[in-house]
């Protein structure tokens, strides 16, 4: 007869649980609220979010404190992992979210944002991004990313607009093909190895001398585009134009920031091992898919007519600057990573907040998108404020000096110098001035073509409440005077990411 196993909560470490389960019981509350009392204003719904994401974001303060004194800690099992990635891009990714939930606070009530449980969705997906940074687990990193894919496909259907629709139905068939891929995998993954954590893969293939080269391959081109998918590499973009447009614009400035750190994450676990164990074919492979989203993410965005298209495309391309950091592979690379996207999420929040102000829920007779260059065709004199924001925005994104995003190219671009990688900083610097063209389009139209007939200041802020007008000036903050705050940043990021040992 086998004897019972006593298992004590203190050794399964439940601690490193919290920051996930934060979201989920928050998540849970507003179902029950709404089951017993219905029809209560969003507001009360978004004060709970706030809520449960700042409890949240006190919590992982906390899990810092605890591996600042002790190190990399791990739990339940040894499947959970408190270490500097999983830290620092939680930092990110409960952050990033705080901004973006008071978007739901409009004007204009749109239709997503009268259900409770788009809030609960939003909260789930908050969780199941977490477990995906802070597990090694391949199992449970699929965990985390189909709890979050699934709650997604149903927050962008929520916006009940034919294109909502047709872009859900999109995402959740390239969702179900990417767990496809990520499934077969972490199957041939766990055959080579007998092992589903990725330190314990990474030991066994180096121990075997990666005798089994091509299973390696088939199981890393699987993952490459499973979590291609995921983050809008080429050639596994395809979603993503026709997704961003048929979200609204908060959610999809949401989908450009915060999903994809976590993506970001799990490929440096995985990929940045494989690029270390000295076979050359697998940084040939994401040094091709690099290149490849960098520069016709930018060509594909070049000839859009729609400002949310171009931004869905730029956001590819941003997407290939990150990876490439990856593909580097050092401390100094992987610590700007974690830079640029900071200061992305500052600019691409403040870009798709400024769209979303301007959101009609009619669109005028004739008119088939709400975000065409055209409606923002002279609207310096209409709505000048509104115009040099929207500009400060563009200005940013394509890199240049001194505003945000312009330090987060530099860093990755020196990183790729410092290591060799200096074919690459050029393509990375002839990207950036290809992008200065589309992004300048948009201040064309903005200063120097005459409005549109009707067009008014109202028409561009026609959405825009208290709470939005604080987060694009927030966003505006941090555009401007980033500078003044890339050294700190840098310390705060390298304190995470050199205790990582990545």
């Amino acid at each position: 007869m086998l004897e019972p196993v006593n298992i004590s909560l203190e050794s399964l470490n439940i601690v490193t649980l919290y920051p996930m389960l934060i979201p989920v019981i928050g998540a849970l509350l507003i179902l029950c609220i709404d089951i017993f009392k219905g029809g209560l204003d969003r507001t009360l719904y978004v004060a709970i979010t706030l809520l449960v994401l700042f409890i949240d974001f006190q919590t992982l303060l906390s899990a810092s404190n605890v591996f600042a004194t002790e190190g990399t800690v791990v739990g339940v099992f040894d499947m959970m992992l408190i270490d500097g990635l999983a830290i620092i891009s939680q930092f990110i990714i409960v952050g990033a979210s705080m901004f973006f939930i008071p978007l739901a606070l409009s004007k204009k009530q749109f239709h997503e944002s009268s259900y409770p449980e788009f809030f609960a969705m939003f909260l789930f997906t908050i969780a199941g991004l977490q477990f995906m940074v802070a597990t090694d687990s391949l199992i449970l990193i699929f965990v985390g990313l189909e709890t979050s894919s699934l709650a997604v496909y149903t927050m962008i259907a929520m916006h009940n607009r034919d294109k909502s629709f047709e872009a859900a139905v999109k995402y959740f068939t390239m969702g179900a093909l990417a767990a496809g891929f990520y499934s077969f995998g972490a199957m041939v993954f766990y055959a080579l190895t007998g092992s589903v954590e990725i330190n314990q893969i990474a030991t066994v293939l180096a121990a075997n001398g990666y005798a089994d080269m091509g299973y390696v391959l088939v199981g890393t081109v699987f993952m490459l585009a499973a979590l291609g998918f995921k983050v809008g590499l080429v050639p596994f973009h395809t979603w993503a134009p026709d997704v961003y447009e048929g979200s609204s614009a908060a959610m999809a400035g949401f989908l450009s920031i915060v999903p994809k750190i976590a993506i970001f994450v799990v490929a440096m676990r995985l990929f940045e091992f494989l690029i270390h164990s000295g076979v050359i074919w697998l940084e040939i492979v994401l040094y091709i898919v690099v290149v490849s989203t960098m520069t016709m993410g930018n060509i594909w965005a070049l000839v859009q007519s729609d400002v949310k298209r171009m931004l869905a495309y730029s956001s590819i391309s941003h997407a290939g600057f990150v990876m490439a950091a990856i593909l580097i592979g050092t401390t100094q690379s992987n610590s700007a990573l974690f830079l640029y996207w900071i200061l992305f999420a500052f600019t691409n929040l403040g870009a798709f907040s400024m769209l979303w102000i301007s959101r009609q829920k009619e669109l005028p007779h004739g008119q088939t998108s709400d975000h065409s260059y055209e409606k923002f065709s002279g609207m310096i004199q209409t709505s000048p404020i509104t115009a040099l924001v929207m500009g400060l925005f563009m200005l940013s994104l394509a890199g240049l000096p001194p505003f945000a995003l312009f330090w987060g190219k530099l860093y990755i671009m020196s990183s790729a110098v410092t290591s060799g990688y200096t074919v690459l900083a050029l393509v990375m610097a002839l990207n950036s001035a290809i992008a200065g063209y589309y992004y300048l389009k948009l201040i064309v139209y903005m200063f120097m073509k005459d409005p549109v007939d009707g067009a008014t200041g109202a028409s561009f802020s026609s959405n825009a409440s208290l709470a939005l007008k604080a987060i694009i000036g927030f966003a505006v903050i941090g555009t401007i005077f980033a500078i003044i705050a890339i050294n700190p940043l840098l310390e705060f990021i390298s304190a995470f990411v050199y205790n990582s040992g990545y």
